[in-house]
């Protein structure tokens, strides 16, 4: 009876040594797992108040690269942000950036097209805004201000490549399906900035002419730059709630917005390495 007893009591001791054996690796995950910082922050850009989502996480204590979001012509809001947080998960600290100024939230595509419009205008606003937003992120006590990215979309895409062309000291900069033209070609020349351009293959909205242009233009001005191309995929590529259907020229791909985050991945890691 005793043998039998034992016998019977071994498949109970196991399940208990394994039970607690899992307890305590999920007591030691929670005790050592990451937790991001999310702050709200304004800013200033001259007398216009701008709006920030700084994003890091606390666990890590020396300082690291950081890295700007700049949004879409939609403006300052919850896809930036998410970007943000997944950068910040990534171990930068990243900061979403405002252009357009407090309050200022396109309802729709032709309020958006007007804040768009005024900035691709005005480039030498469109700098100064997005300087703004560097300013604060190389300030902040956890970042290393040697080693700044900037990534946007669309209308942000288009600011970052304007970022670098003012010369701006960043590391890398990355433009999602961006426009690429400027009307200061020549200011390429004042690029510190590595280049990398993720682009639709078949997006209307920034045409075969304009892409040849800035390819040009990187040439003449001799900048480290890079451009990828995703086959089927057009404008907004990146976005889930744009248009399933190609033709409308703006839909999300799900293999391009994958693909092109893992090449931002591998060239912030390569850049950031080289300091």
């Amino acid at each position: 009876m005793l043998r039998s007893g034992t016998k019977n009591l071994q498949p109970a001791t196991a399940f208990l040594k394994y039970f607690f054996a899992v307890v305590i690796l999920l007591a030691g995950a929670k005790v050592g797992q990451a937790e991001l910082k999310k702050e709200a922050v304004e800013y200033q850009q001259e007398d216009t108040t701008l709006e920030g989502y700084l994003v890091y996480d606390d666990a890590i204590q020396e300082k690291r690269p950081g890295i700007i979001v700049v949004h879409d012509w939609m403006g300052f809001g919850e896809y930036g942000n998410r970007r943000a947080e997944q950068l910040a998960e990534l171990g930068y600290v990243a900061l979403a950036v405002d252009i357009y100024g407090k309050g200022v939230r396109p309802k729709n595509a032709d309020e958006a097209a007007k804040q768009a419009t005024l900035y691709k205008s005005d480039r030498a606003l469109l700098r100064q805004r997005v300087q703004a937003g560097l300013k604060v992120l190389k300030a902040h006590p956890q970042v290393d201000p040697a080693r700044t990215g900037a990534i946007g979309y669309c209308f942000g895409g288009t600011t970052v490549l304007e970022l670098t062309r003012s010369g701006a000291d960043v590391t890398g900069v990355v433009s999602f399906h961006g426009g690429l033209s400027t009307p200061n070609t020549a200011d390429a020349k004042n690029a510190k900035a590595k280049i990398l351009v993720l682009h639709g293959a078949d997006d209307p909205y920034v045409p075969a002419d304009e892409v040849a242009a800035f390819q040009e233009e990187m040439r003449q001005a001799n900048t480290d730059w890079q451009m990828i191309y995703y086959s089927g995929a057009v404008h907004s590529f990146t976005r889930k709630d744009a248009s399933d259907d190609n033709a409308k020229g703006a839909a999300y791909n799900e293999k391009a917005e994958q693909r092109s985050w893992t090449a931002m991945q591998e060239f912030f890691k390569e850049i950031f390495q080289q300091q």
